[in-house]
């Protein structure tokens, strides 16, 4: 069984900071320029209200699958079939997003130690799928191994990412406080706009944190330690999150708007690794690069594991196609072999017409945050009928309602941030399905941009499957909800 810590370590490791800021802090800052430090702290308090909400659920049902079995419990089967649908493919992206991630440390650290990798987008993907065969392994051999890499990686984290960034922030300060308030290169036309897609990589970072309770079936007392776990992941993703930004912006070698410039005009493509061996002297830039390479290759095990442990409770309940076929325990190693693979294979798929670890990661986002909203729609919706009405070990009480409704309002407001088209050309933020090289669709479709597109035909698959094979199914059996305690 596992302890509270090692549920925290996979929340916290789905959430890694290191990992979110690494793929979209290009995003973030080339858009918004400094400025963008201040979508950070917006972001953890909206995610706060989510997870406090998500945490009393999750004291309620401390089941594998988080936001698909909390719908199944608190609402229909059509409505909890569809969400659940959303997050898994949810999760699949963001797999793609993580594995592509961590290519934008590995290559640099590689290249540093005397090899030499192509930076082009074909090495990349390369890199990328060598790295989600490895963590497809990895996940096949058992809780335990995935348990105790996480809680390596975890230390690699809050240790190294800390340390680090108090060092640049006490030695390699090259800019001063006040970049945090300049605002000019937000420009005076759309500022709003802007700063709102240089929010997308706050929005990417912080997001997981039900994991907690995706293992909480393997947990020692779950009902109280899945709800810390996820608020615990929250917090102190929130810290590390904030130090390690503050000190990589204040770490800016040069010229700030000179900086900005060269990133918008493509001279510096891993600005974060630029601003790492700008300051420190080789080996120690090494040892912080293998430090966030580790961190991000945890991540990717991290969300894979709960990506499984959510496809598997959803074939369990027999609502996935094919599950009899794959989805069954291996009488040695313990875990869901076929369904492993199956996630790895769809992970795959991303990388087939790959376009860059933020294309990815912004679709994943979006539909993560979609899946929320359904999950506190669900919740909402329950709580109007009455419910809780057992005690758990964590409960909002009369707050309930108050936070659900506001995390709720979040999450909307999100996910048109996200659905609002912008033009390619700046930022590359949301871009259109004809800016994704080798993709045509005969010539008729085309300027679609890539999230809803990639939406779209998620939910036509799921709809015509459900049509097909869910619509008459049998219900599946609920389990009890959380026994009155003193």
């Amino acid at each position: 069984m596992l302890g509270v810590y090692s549920s925290f370590a996979v929340a916290f490791s789905y959430i890694s900071p290191s990992t979110g800021i690494f793929t979209l802090f290009i995003l973030g800052i080339g858009l918004a320029g400094p400025a963008f430090f201040w979508s950070w702290p917006i972001v953890v308090v909206g995610q706060l209200l989510v997870g406090l909400n998500f945490a009393e659920v999750s004291s309620h049902f401390p089941v594998a699958g988080s936001v698909y079995q909390w719908t199944k419990y608190l609402s229909n089967r059509t409505y909890a079939w569809f969400t659940g649908w959303i997050y898994l493919f949810a999760g699949v992206l963001t797999v793609a997003a993580v594995v592509a991630t961590v290519p934008l440390v590995l290559i640099p650290l590689l290249n540093n130690m005397g090899m030499s990798i192509g930076t082009d987008l074909d090495t990349e993907r390369n890199v990328a799928a060598i790295v989600l065969l490895s963590t497809t392994l990895l996940s096949i051999f058992g809780v335990r191994i995935v348990a105790f890499v996480n809680n390596t990686g975890v230390v690699f984290e809050i240790l190294g990412m800390v340390v680090f960034a108090l060092v640049l922030i006490l030695f390699y300060h090259r800019q001063s406080v006040s970049v945090f308030v300049d605002t000019s290169y937000l420009g005076s036309s759309n500022a709003p706009g802007v700063f709102l897609a240089a929010m997308f990589m706050s929005l990417f970072v912080i997001y997981g944190f039900d994991t907690a309770s995706t293992l909480a079936e393997e947990t020692k007392n779950p009902r109280k330690s899945a709800p810390q776990a996820v608020i615990a992941s929250i917090i102190g993703a929130a810290i590390i999150g904030a130090i390690f930004l503050f000190a990589a912006v204040i770490a800016v070698p040069g010229d700030m708007g000179k900086f900005v410039s060269d990133i918008g005009a493509g001279k510096i493509p891993f600005p974060l690794v630029t601003i790492i061996e700008s300051n420190f002297p080789g080996w120690a830039a090494n040892l912080y690069l293998f430090v966030v390479f580790a961190a991000i290759y945890v991540c990717c095990l991290a969300i894979q594991t709960s990506t499984i442990r959510l496809a598997f409770g959803m074939g369990r309940d027999g609502k996935l196609p094919l599950a009899r076929v794959y989805n069954n325990v291996h009488h040695t190693l313990h875990t869901p072999v076929g369904t492993c693979i199956v996630i790895g294979v769809l992970a795959a798929l991303p990388l087939i017409y790959y376009a860059g670890a933020g294309t990815i990661a912004i679709g994943a986002t979006g539909m993560i945050y979609l899946s929320y909203i359904l999950g506190n729609i669900a919740i909402l919706i329950a709580r109007f009928r009455g419910w809780p009405k057992e005690s758990t070990p964590f409960k909002l009480g009369s707050w309930g309602t108050i936070v659900n409704i506001l995390a709720l309002v979040w999450g909307i407001a999100m996910e048109i941030n996200f659905l609002w088209p912008r033009n390619a050309s700046i930022g590359g933020q949301n871009p259109p399905l004809s800016a994704l090289p080798n993709v045509s669709i005969g010539g008729a479709i085309g300027g679609i941009p890539i999230y809803e597109f990639t939406l779209g035909v998620i939910l036509l698959v799921g709809l015509i499957y459900y049509v097909v094979a869910q619509r008459n199914a049998p219900e599946t059996p609920a389990i009890q909800a959380a026994q009155t305690t003193a």
